[in-house]
């Protein structure tokens, strides 16, 4: 069974991932989960997150500043999913976006 998991590695952007979850609450296909990794931070997502934690499969962690590569591999390890996306947290999702990545795998899957 594919299990997506959408990292996601933040920086002082807690509007940006607000506009992101709320484009993820409205998916389609809910079998998902996000992982958000605050990167050290000085205005934290924290809060915003927390606000979506009824709607969304949502882990949230704050590690020290390094850097969106090491913060993507952090989200790797926290993951569930056995299918890793990365997405920026300027990102605006639409609402069928998670059911075509599961059509398109089905169809024909790729590493």
């Amino acid at each position: 069974m594919l299990k997506i998991s959408l990292i996601i590695p933040v920086f002082n952007r807690p509007g940006e991932v607000d506009e992101l979850l709320q484009s993820l609450s409205f998916q389609t296909d809910k079998d998902f989960e996000v992982v958000i990794v605050e990167d050290g931070s000085t205005q934290s997502s924290l809060q915003v997150v927390e606000s979506y934690a009824d709607r969304l499969d949502i882990k949230y962690f704050f590690k020290a500043n390094s850097g969106p590569g090491p913060s993507r591999n952090f989200g790797c390890e926290e993951a569930s999913g056995n299918y890793l996306i990365f997405l920026d947290s300027d990102c605006v999702i639409p609402p069928d976006y998670c059911s075509i990545v599961k059509e398109r795998l089905a169809a024909n899957y790729a590493d």
